[in-house]
């Protein structure tokens, strides 16, 4: 079985993503670092059993010859969610059974080292809906914890029955939400001290 690793909300520009969600939740993110092969940076916030991610272009390393993860060389407008990622055992058995998440990415940043499965075009199905695969390799970042907690994934789309279907045998997580709607949509919803927010 896999289990949700973190959420990732996008932005053009990280200080503009990281100002949006930190309005939104009403707690500071943290710090994160920058990924030289897709040439993103993000920060991030521990959230228990997950975190949160606020990712984006980084503007001090050159383009890739490649599409970026996460859809990122397309992302226009607002900040917003954009993923959701499983951490799996064994990445090559669960692309095995999910081909439709990508092909296979060796990378690293300073201590972490993990694999993750990104599709050749940077965009995942049911418009971007899918959830990314990730196998860290030795242990995940170990973030402080904020005391916030992921208490839903709300996913909305209109073949959310087909989604819906190709999860089930792999994953089997309470807050995940999906359901049948006219056009894609991603929310993440976190309890913290001061009530329920939503990242959205």
């Amino acid at each position: 079985m896999m289990r949700i690793d973190h959420v990732a909300v996008a932005a053009a520009r990280l200080s503009e993503g990281t100002e949006a969600v930190e309005t939104a939740i009403g707690h500071p993110m943290g710090p994160g670092g920058r990924h030289a092969l897709m040439a993103t940076h993000n920060r991030l916030l521990g959230l228990g059993d997950a975190y949160l991610e606020v990712i984006a272009p980084d503007p001090d390393t050159s383009r890739p010859p490649f599409p970026r993860w996460f859809d990122l060389d397309r992302f226009a407008g607002p900040p917003r969610p954009s993923n959701w990622i499983l951490r799996c055992d064994d990445l090559d058995a669960a692309l095995a059974a999910l081909p439709q998440a990508g092909r296979p990415l060796e990378l690293a940043r300073g201590a972490l080292r993990w694999r993750m499965a990104v599709p050749e075009n940077g965009c995942l199905p049911f418009d971007n809906l899918f959830p990314a695969l990730i196998e860290w390799q030795g242990d995940p970042p170990a973030l402080p914890d904020s005391g916030l907690r992921l208490t839903r994934i709300e996913i909305r789309h209109p073949d959310a029955k087909a989604l819906a279907g190709l999860l089930a045998p792999h994953l089997s997580d309470e807050r995940l939400d999906i359901r049948e709607a006219d056009g894609p949509l991603l929310r993440f919803v976190l309890a913290t001290p001061d009530g329920e927010r939503i990242i959205q």
